[in-house]
């Protein structure tokens, strides 16, 4: 059986609330109350949406502001069924936990720490009685595990929102164990504590990673079954993450440790200097590659790892223990070393920098080591692809993408993990009318395992089927909520949902596995980004993204279209999802 899933989807709703009052908790943390009829069911544009919920203790919401002034400008669209972040120049978003959700009296607190910047705090200093403030979310709520014993609640001040309100809710009974780092004194605040739970208040500036590792290491571990959680600035949550994984031995199912907020580097005072001097601006120019072809190198032969484990290494010692030649290091340490990912500043041995330190993180080093950073690699071949008119993957490797994530779990065991932010956009799916009488429903592609969480989430029991076989199966079979329900061979079915399995397949491959669905069923829904996500930064890159996997642009609507007329199929109509993604309804022509 498939674990536990460890979220709770909402349907996300875009609420306009209004300032009630404004309350100063500490010389460090201002909480401004919030309230309005949007947060009861309301009906806007014709489009009725539930209450507000959000029963998570970490639950965020994600505020709307303007750099600009123009609020309605910033605003995403509301879909029945989601939200559509459309490009807005000036849109400044920030995601704020709510410390405490009072609909009796149809308020929201939310907490923001005093540091004098940022425009989320610059508009809670600004803030007044009547003052209109717009949200979305929270998208999901985190499920805690069963059979704890204790759980561990580390954070620094910006975390002091959640924790605060898991021990007024408590939504486990068990010992709490709280670790906050403060600046000062001023910014401790009273807790709702319990016999057998404990409290450390540790002085340290915010982000300083070394105090607060040094404060986790120094936590007794209590005995029986536990559960970290975990919030601050993301990198020095960092050595956190690996101590409590490496040498606490806990799960990733036992561990949740999110970046709160991240830290920006000032310019060095040399650096700052020149930007500054009477001299001719540099050209804009091309970032090199350089950088990251380097670091990549550094996570492919263990270097990162190997200096984080045992830190004072020499240059002779790292080579030995990673097999690599002498001289090989050599080339390679002082271009780390420049671009701070392991250095050895003071003669006592090689040390991370900030920049290693980063790649300690899984989703960090993704960006170097993983199915996105081959894609990214397969762009040496862009210019010949271009004007094959063939995918730069097929050049690069010999083979669609397609074929070769067939045949690799671990690489189709990415695309899975891609598509798990699905579950969050399948509400305006699995609401459709179309479901009505249906009883079976047949899946293929990545993005499987999240439409069978959504059905599951909408109350409908349906009798599934998956149409992947070999290691694409074997894949799905351990992210699928409740496996063993489930019929792994294709076959007939009332309706067939197609998710993702598009994004990775050429045209032509598109095509035979249409015209496949077409002999099981009368029906089918393609699931796919049909547009570039609006809020993303890398808005920009999504068709290259798509081209690079399967040679031609991302696939909008018209071009599903004509996929679904060479397969067999007509277009009836599409549902939108939000973040660029739409469900595309065909019906058998």
């Amino acid at each position: 059986m498939a674990s536990q899933r460890a979220y709770t989807t909402h349907p996300l709703v875009l609420r306009r609330v209004a300032v009630r009052r404004v309350e100063e908790v500490t010389p460090r943390m201002r909480r401004v109350v919030l309230g309005g009829e949007d947060l009861a069911a309301f009906t806007r544009d014709g489009i009725d949406h539930p209450g507000f919920a959000a029963p998570g203790f970490d639950d965020h919401v994600k505020l709307i502001l303007a750099a600009d002034g123009d609020i309605r400008a910033a605003l995403p669209a509301q879909l029945p069924h989601g939200i559509e972040w459309t490009p807005a120049e000036h849109r400044l978003t920030r995601d704020y936990t709510p410390r405490r959700v009072d609909l009796d009296a149809g308020e929201v607190h939310l907490d923001f720490v005093v540091h004098g910047d940022g425009p989320a705090e610059s508009w809670s200093a600004a803030a007044r009685e009547g003052d209109e403030l717009w949200f979305v979310g929270p998208k999901s709520s985190l499920r805690l595990p069963e059979g704890l014993d204790w759980i561990q609640l580390v954070g620094d001040e910006t975390a002091l929102p959640a924790i605060g309100r898991f021990l007024d809710e408590r939504p486990l009974d068990v010992p709490a164990h709280v670790l906050v780092t403060v600046p000062d004194d001023a910014a401790r605040q009273e807790l709702a504590l319990r016999d057998g739970d404990t409290v450390t208040w540790v002085l340290a500036e915010p982000g300083d990673a070394a105090a607060l590792e040094s404060a986790v290491r120094a936590l007794p571990v209590p005995a029986g079954e536990g559960y970290v959680w975990a919030a601050a600035e993301s990198r020095a949550l960092l050595p956190v993450r690996r101590y409590l994984q490496r040498e606490g031995k806990l799960s990733k199912d036992r561990v949740n440790i999110t970046g709160y907020w991240h830290r920006e580097e000032p310019a060095a005072p040399e650096a700052e200097a020149e930007a500054t001097a009477d001299s001719a601006p540099a050209p804009a120019g091309i970032p090199s590659p350089l950088p990251w072809l380097v670091a990549r190198a550094a996570l492919q032969l263990g270097v990162v790892d190997t200096v984080a484990d045992t830190p004072g290494l020499s240059a002779g010692a790292l080579a030995a223990r990673l097999g690599v030649p002498g001289p090989g290091i050599a080339v390679l340490l002082p271009l780390l070393a420049a671009y701070d990912v392991v250095v050895d500043a003071d003669g006592s041995g090689l040390r991370l920098g900030a920049a290693g330190e980063e790649l300690l993180d899984d989703h960090e080093r993704e960006e170097y080591t993983g199915h996105e950073a081959d894609l990214l690699l397969a762009l040496a071949h862009l210019a010949p692809a271009l004007r094959d008119g063939t995918s730069p993957w097929r050049l690069a490797s010999g083979a669609t993408l397609h074929d070769t994530v067939a045949d690799d779990a671990e690489r189709y065991g990415e695309l899975v993990e891609e598509c798990e932010q699905l579950v969050f956009l399948l509400t305006g799916l699995t609401a459709d009318p179309l479901w009505e009488g249906v009883k079976t429903c047949l899946l293929t592609g990545p993005g499987s395992a999240s439409m069978a969480a959504a059905l599951d989430d909408a109350g409908r029991r349906l009798r599934l089927r998956i149409a992947e076989e070999g290691a694409p199966a074997e894949v799905l079979r351990g992210h699928v909520p409740a496996p063993d329900r489930i019929d792994w061979t294709g076959g007939p079915a009332d309706v067939a949902v197609a998710a993702k399995a598009l994004a990775y397949r050429t045209d032509e491959e598109a095509v035979r596995l249409l015209t496949r669905l077409a002999a099981w069923t009368g029906t089918a829904v393609l699931v796919e980004a049909s547009r570039p996500d609006g809020l993303s930064p890398h808005a920009a890159e999504a068709a290259l993204h798509a081209f690079t996997a399967t040679g031609g642009p991302l696939r909008d609507s018209a071009a599903l279209a004509v996929l679904a007329e060479r397969s067999g199929w007509r277009v009836e109509r599409t549902v939108a999802l939000g973040w660029g993604a739409e469900a595309t309804v065909l019906r058998r022509a």
